[in-house]
């Protein structure tokens, strides 16, 4: 049996039927941005693993950065422990997300930074005397995961996870965003979402959503003013605002975080994917000294979460490496001659759709 026929039977890739698995494709090497195939052909991979290969496969910089830190120790457990890839990609990271953001706990993956925010922001509220402030705000069309309580804030009919409705936390789903990034601003956009804030903030945590891009939802780019108004209302109404930039975060719209298009710093933020450079599983949730103070100036007096691999110090040397590539600023004229790229050879076929 082949390598093809034995995946087939026994391995389950995503979002695939165990009696009816789609078509797979055995990768033997990878570099820049090709797929080298166990046939020898090659392929572009234009997903980049996924959105996370932000620097090509098999970067050197990164590479070395791997084979520095096995060579020392590859995993300790955090609890009562740190060490210095931690302590270095926290300072890295501080120095580049949003203003305010200054408490940094280093996760698994992108779904469980999601699980963290939520769990910050209903912690918050209970230390707070606020129990009652124990439900999300999103709007539709959104994506943050799939696991339990990201999957609660993913779009309940157009998403992927209606089976689990029955299990999930019943949160609150605004209308999608519809000015477009490109569009005049139409105030009447942010109506819905103000009105359901009005009405339901005695018992919302917070409001998350992915900033300026919601992607798994469609591609659906939308005005900056929405995500600044946003803002505001959280600020008005007394709710943390979750930034869900796993898929934006690290230059991918632009700006080094979709949160800069609108001048805006989110009480949490979720990062993932692209944290890495796509080599290995890593994310981040980091939130401001006010949400970590007030989770942890009453009982229990600390945060309840505290994952296995928490920090892990080979992700944590790789992650600092794919930082250090993006520090050096070279991804914002990679970013603007890919935009030019698209602009000129996709505008023809806009039609055609």
């Amino acid at each position: 049996m082949n390598n093809i026929e034995y995946d087939k039977r026994h391995l389950w890739h995503p979002y695939t039927s165990a009696t009816h698995p789609l078509p797979c494709y055995e990768v033997k090497g990878a570099s820049g941005v090709e797929l080298t195939l166990a046939d020898n052909s090659v392929l572009i991979d234009g997903m980049s693993s996924w959105w996370a290969a932000i620097h090509g496969y098999n970067h050197p910089h990164i590479n070395a950065a791997a084979k520095n830190q096995i060579d020392a120790f590859s995993h300790v457990m955090f609890g009562g422990i740190t060490h210095e890839p931690a302590i270095k990609l926290t300072k890295q990271l501080l120095a580049m997300v949003p203003e305010g953001l200054n408490r940094v706990f280093l996760a698994d993956s992108g779904s469980v930074s999601v699980e963290v925010a939520i769990k910050m922001a209903l912690q918050y509220y209970a230390c707070q005397g606020q129990p009652n402030k124990h439900k999300i705000i999103t709007p539709r069309n959104g994506y943050h995961g799939d696991t339990f309580a990201a999957m609660s804030v993913c779009d309940p009919i157009n998403g992927m996870h209606s089976l689990f409705k029955n299990v999930l936390a019943e949160q609150i789903f605004a209308p999608a965003p519809q000015t477009r990034f490109e569009q005049t601003w139409n105030e009447d956009d942010i109506a819905p979402l103000e009105e359901l804030i009005a009405t339901h903030h005695n018992e919302l945590a917070a409001l998350i959503l992915e900033p300026i891009v919601q992607g798994a939802g469609g591609m659906r780019m939308y005005h900056p003013m929405y995500l600044k108004r946003a803002r505001q209302l959280c600020d008005e109404y007394n709710i943390l605002l979750i930034a869900d930039e796993i898929a934006t975060g690290f230059g991918r719209t632009g700006k080094l975080f979709a949160c800069e298009h609108a001048g805006i710093s989110p009480d949490i933020i979720c990062l993932g994917k692209a944290l890495t450079g796509g080599y290995m599983t890593m994310a981040a949730t980091i939130c401001t000294e006010d949400v970590a103070m007030g989770i942890c100036q009453s009982a229990p007096g600390v945060f309840m979460h505290g994952p296995t691999y928490m920090a892990n110090p080979l992700a944590c040397a790789v992650a600092s490496a794919s930082l250090d590539l993006i520090a050096s600023g070279e991804w914002q004229s990679q970013v603007a001659n890919i935009e030019q790229w698209l602009h000129q050879y996709m505008t023809p076929c806009k039609n055609r759709c």
